[in-house]
C-alpha cells in the first residue's frame, strides 16, 4: 500500500507539472517564472507545502527524527533537466535528470542545504534558492542529554574514586590497626625483654648489651661489695620441709632486693642461702660505703625481727652474717645464652673473707671500709683477723648508727643526711663537669667549665666565711654547679634550660623536691639579679668575680667574642662602654666578696680601654 500511495504521488505531480509545462499562455507572476522549491514529501505520507514568495530568499525546515524520507519538488516555467546537491549528504552533484523530483531516504540527523540547478528549454542555466533542512537527533543524543551524560559521567567517575578512596582508607585503616597492633605487641614484648634484662642486668649495661650485642667490662676503683649468709643454713635444709625452705628464702631475698634497690645498689647474684650486692656500680658514686652499711642495717634488723617471730611460733629461727669490703672491682657480663652480670677482682674475695669472718647477727666490715663510714657508724675494733689467704686484716663490726646523726627510732636524722649531701655534691660536679667536657660547643669561650670551677670554688670560699649554714650551703652549691649549663644547649635562653636540668638530675641522687625547688629559685634570681639571702648575696658574688681579678681584661675578652659568634654583639665601643659602666655600678652583696676583690675600678676600667682593641680579639 505504501508503493502505491507513493507512486500515485509521484504520479499526480509528475501531472501537475506537465500541465504547467504545457500550459504557456498561462498567466504566471513574472517573479516565479523562476523555477523554485514547491513542497517536500515527508516519509511519503505528509508533504510540507513551500510558500511561493520562497523562490525570492532561502527557507529552512526542521523535522523530528522520525522525518528521515524526504523528497523535494521543483516547480516552475520552462524546466528540460536538472541536477541537485545535498550539502551534508552528498559528496559531489548528481547528473542531470529530466524529472524535477528528488528523494533521499533515511538521512541522518544533522543540517543540510539542498541546491538544485536547471535547464531551460533554451539550453541557458541556472539555480534555485536552497533550502535549508534540519533533521533533530533522537532526544537522547541531544545537546542537554549529552551534556547530562557528560554530568552523570562525572557523577559516576567520582562516586567510583570515592568508593575505591574509601576502600582504600578502610584497607589503609585496617592495615594501620594490624601494624599498630603489631607494634604494640612488639613494644610490650620489648618491654618485657627490657624489664628482664633490668632485672638481671645493670639498665647501662642491658642497653649495651641491646646496641652492641655485647657489653664491655668495666674496671671500677671504688666499690663496697657485701656478702651475707644464713647461719646453720645447711643444718636447717635437712629437716626443713623443701617447700618452706624455698619459700622462706624468696620472702629474705625479695625483701633484700627491696632493700638494695632503695639504696641504688646493685644486686650481683644469689647462691644458695648466700646474697651478693654492690655498691658504687654502674653508676659510680663516693656515698657507696654509707649506703651498703646502712642496707646492711636494715637487712640485720629484718632478720631480727623474723628471729623473734620463728621462736614464738616454734620453728627453726634464721639468723644472719654480713661481710663488707671496699676496694677494686671489674664489672661485666659473663656467658652467651644465659647471661650473667657479675664482679671480680681482690675486692669480692676480701668482702667473702669478712663474712666467713664474721658472727651471726653482725655486720663485719674492713678496716678499708671503716675509713670511709667511721664518721657515720659506731663501729666496733675486732683487732687483726687471721683470713684465708689474706693474712691478717683489721675488722670492725658495725653496732649502728653514731648517736648525734640519729633519731629515737634510730634512723639517719636530718644532720646524717646533710653530711650525706654534701659528699654527693661532689658526684653531682663530676657529672656535670662531664657533660661540659662533652657536649659544650668549642665556642663557649666564657661559660665553660672553667668558670663553673671557679664559682664554686668562690661560693665555697664566701661559705665559709660568710658562715653560712650547712643546709642552705648545699643548695646554693648545687646552684652553683647547675648556674652555667644551660648556655651548653640553649645560649638564647639559658636558665630555663639550667632548670630543668636540676628537676632532672637531683632526684637521682635523693635530694627532695624542697632541695629542687630552692636551688632553682637561687637559680633564677641570680640570672633576674634579685637577692632575697645570704645564699643569693653569696652566688651573686661568686658569678661576678671576674670584674675584681686580674685577668678580667682576658676573661672580658673571651666572653665578647663568644658574645659575637653567637650574633648577641656587633660594636666593640658599645661593648666597652657597658663593661665601663657594669664595673662603675656592680656592687659586692657580702663583705667577704668586696674584701676578695684584687683590682680596684679605676684600674680595670683603665685596662679594659687599653687592652680591649679589635686586634685582640
Amino acid at each position: 500500500m505504501a508503493c502505491l500511495l507513493r507512486l500515485g504521488i509521484i504520479l499526480g505531480y509528475l501531472l501537475a507539472g506537465s500541465l504547467v509545462i504545457a500550459s504557456p499562455q498561462q498567466a504566471v507572476s513574472p517573479e516565479l517564472k523562476k523555477p523554485y522549491i514547491s513542497s517536500v514529501v515527508i516519509n511519503n505520507d505528509s508533504v510540507y507545502p513551500v510558500p511561493e514568495a520562497y523562490g525570492t530568499q532561502e527557507q529552512s525546515i526542521v523535522l523530528g527524527h522520525r522525518y528521515d524520507n524526504l523528497i523535494f519538488k521543483i516547480s516552475g516555467l520552462q524546466i528540460a533537466r536538472m541536477r541537485f546537491f545535498l550539502e551534508g549528504f552528498d559528496r559531489e552533484w548528481t547528473g542531470w535528470i529530466n524529472s524535477p523530483y528528488k528523494e533521499y531516504t533515511n538521512l541522518p540527523s544533522g543540517n543540510y542545504i539542498f541546491n538544485a540547478e536547471y535547464q531551460d528549454t533554451n539550453g541557458q542555466t541556472g539555480n534555485i534558492t536552497s533550502l535549508r533542512v534540519r533533521i533533530l537527533p533522537v532526544w537522547y543524543f541531544t545537546k542537554p542529554a549529552i551534556l547530562c551524560y557528560l554530568i552523570l559521567l562525572i557523577i559516576i567517575i567520582w562516586l567510583a574514586w570515592l568508593q575505591i578512596k574509601l576502600r582504600f582508607a578502610r584497607t589503609q585503616h585496617m592495615l594501620e590497626y594490624i601494624i599498630n597492633e603489631r607494634t604494640e605487641d612488639l613494644i610490650i614484648e620489648k618491654e618485657k625483654t627490657e624489664s628482664l634484662l633490668a632485672n638481671v642486668l645493670p639498665k647501662n649495661t642491658a642497653s649495651e648489651l641491646m646496641a652492641k650485642g655485647k657489653a664491655t667490662k668495666i674496671k671500677y676503683n671504688f666499690v663496697t661489695v657485701l656478702f651475707s649468709d644464713i647461719q646453720g643454713f645447711t643444718q636447717i635444709a635437712e629437716v626443713m620441709n623443701p617447700e618452706v625452705l624455698i619459700d622462706e628464702l624468696d620472702k629474705f631475698f625479695f625483701y633484700f632486693d627491696s632493700v638494695v634497690e632503695k639504696y641504688s645498689i646493685e644486686k650481683i647474684k644469689t647462691i644458695g642461702d648466700a646474697y651478693m650486692c654492690a655498691g658504687g656500680i654502674p653508676e659510680k658514686n663516693r656515698t657507696n660505703p654509707v649506703e651498703v652499711i646502712l642496707a646492711a642495717l636494715e637487712m640485720q634488723a629484718y632478720m631480727k625481727q623474723l628471729k623473734g617471730s620463728t621462736n614464738l611460733e616454734g620453728l627453726k629461727y634464721w639468723d644472719i652474717r654480713i661481710g663488707i669490703h671496699t676496694g677494686t672491682v671489674v664489672a661485666g657480663v659473663v656467658g652467651h645464652k644465659k647471661l650473667s652480670y657479675d664482679i671480680w677482682g681482690d675486692t669480692v674475695n676480701t668482702a667473702s673473707r669478712m663474712e666467713s669472718s664474721g658472727e651471726a647477727g653482725r655486720i663485719n666490715i674492713s678496716g678499708t671500709t671503716y675509713e670511709f663510714v667511721k664518721e657515720f657508724f659506731d663501729c666496733e675494733y675486732r683487732g687483726k683477723m687471721p683470713v684465708k689467704y689474706k693474712g691478717e686484716l683489721e675488722m670492725y663490726f658495725v653496732n649502728g648508727i653514731i648517736p648525734e646523726l640519729r633519731d629515737e627510732e634510730g634512723e639517719p636524722n636530718k644532720q646524717f643526711i646533710t653530711r650525706m649531701q654534701k659528699i654527693k655534691l661532689l658526684d653531682i660536679e663530676d657529672r656535670i663537669t662531664k657533660i661540659f667536657d662533652d657536649d659544650a660547643p668549642p665556642n663557649l669561650y666564657f661559660h665553660n667549665a672553667v668558670l663553673m670551677k671557679n664559682i664554686i670554688n668562690h661560693v665555697e670560699l664566701l661559705a665559709t666565711a660568710e658562715k653560712l649554714p650547712d643546709e642552705d650551703f648545699i643548695n646554693l652549691k648545687i646552684a652553683s654547679v647547675f648556674f652555667l649549663t644551660g648556655y651548653i644547649t640553649n645560649y638564647e635562653n639559658p636558665m630555663d634550660e639550667s632548670l630543668r636540668l636540676v628537676e632532672e638530675i637531683l632526684p637521682e641522687y635523693g635530694f627532695s623536691n624542697e632541695n629542687t625547688e630552692i636551688t632553682k629559685r637561687l637559680i633564677q634570681n641570680a640570672f633576674k639579679g634579685h637577692q632575697e639571702s645570704l645564699s643569693d648575696n653569696i652566688l651573686h658574688d661568686a658569678v661576678y668575680d671576674y670584674l675584681g681579678r686580674v685577668d678580667f681584661v682576658m676573661l672580658t675578652g673571651k666572653l665578647l667574642r663568644e658574645r659575637m659568634e653567637y650574633g648577641k654583639q656587633t660594636d666593640i665601643n658599645t661593648w666597652i662602654e657597658e663593661q665601663k659602666r657594669l664595673l662603675s655600678d656592680h656592687m659586692f652583696k657580702t663583705a667577704s666578696g668586696g674584701l676578695l676583690r684584687n683590682v680596684p675600678v679605676d684600674e680595670q676600667i683603665k685596662e679594659l680601654m687599653k687592652s680591649v682593641k679589635p686586634a685582640d680579639l
